[in-house]
């Protein structure tokens, strides 16, 4: 499971409702959810994080969290 798939699993997101509210197909985000090759658009990002009502920054913390620069 990806990160977008943990996170909507935590916040107990309805995949059905944001697929109705943002155009982005089921089977998309069910691909964006299960597959770690599949890689998430930011436009997607924020139309998900509008269609749950959070504030777009805080999910893409989220689901980013694990990104740091190198050490120089």
């Amino acid at each position: 499971m990806t990160t977008l798939g943990l996170y909507f699993t935590k916040k107990s997101v309805n995949r059905a409702m944001v697929s109705r509210r943002t155009g982005i197909s089921q089977a998309r985000l069910s691909q964006l959810s299960s597959n770690e090759s599949t890689k998430l658009r930011a436009d997607e990002l924020y139309l998900i994080a509008l269609a749950i009502d959070i504030d777009p920054g805080e999910i893409f913390k989220e689901i980013f969290k694990d990104l740091y620069l190198p050490k120089e």
